[in-house]
């Protein structure tokens, strides 16, 4: 089965990220999509679920689990992705001229605009009864940082990533773009 690469315009990453640098529980995105590409999910997602339930030994008792995708205002997606360091395949990261990023320090955090490329798979779970689809990652385009306190790739290199997303004006890894965080007033009483 053959899988279709999403790519999306600019999206804002939103929630706790480690895109650049991994917790002890590995890497994780989190981005909100719009409706547009929810739909392109939902009309993929029926035929994969089929496939996969066709693979299952007693299909008639397996039960789809859940879309990976949860509406969080009127149509607003929110989606997450995660992957480990020690995963074959994971997600390429460039900048907006197409420069893959390797400072673990760029700070890729919630209220950057990314534009992303993933795919929908198809799985079962061990228990030979739960099946559904999951996101994967394969590349990230850096459009802009914000300063608030930065997987399956399939058989894409580096430079192909950077391809899929061509360049655009935004971050460059030799010259950065922050934008930095709203300042907050603090009331003090005395």
């Amino acid at each position: 089965m053959g899988y279709k690469t999403i790519v999306t315009e600019p999206v804002v990453l939103e929630g706790f990220q480690a895109v650049m640098k991994p917790t002890k529980f590995g890497y994780t995105l989190s981005a909100v999509l719009p409706d547009s590409v929810i739909e392109q999910l939902e009309e993929d997602r029926g035929p994969a679920l089929e496939w996969v339930k066709s693979k299952l030994k007693n299909p008639k008792r397996a039960t789809p689990q859940p879309e990976p995708w949860e509406e969080v205002e009127q149509g607003q997606y929110k989606v997450k992705f995660s992957w480990k360091e020690e995963d074959k395949r994971k997600p390429t990261i460039v900048d907006s001229e197409g420069t893959v990023l390797r400072d673990p320090n760029i700070p890729l955090y919630s209220g950057s605009t990314v534009k992303l490329a993933f795919f929908q798979k198809p799985y079962t779970k061990p228990d030979g009864f739960s099946y559904g689809t999951s996101l994967k990652l394969q590349g990230v385009q850096v459009i802009s940082l914000s300063a608030s306190a930065g997987v399956d790739t399939g058989d894409m290199n580096e430079e192909d990533v950077a391809e899929l997303f061509g360049k655009t004006k935004g971050f460059k890894a030799e010259d950065p773009n922050v934008t930095p965080a709203p300042a907050t007033e603090t009331d003090v009483d005395f």
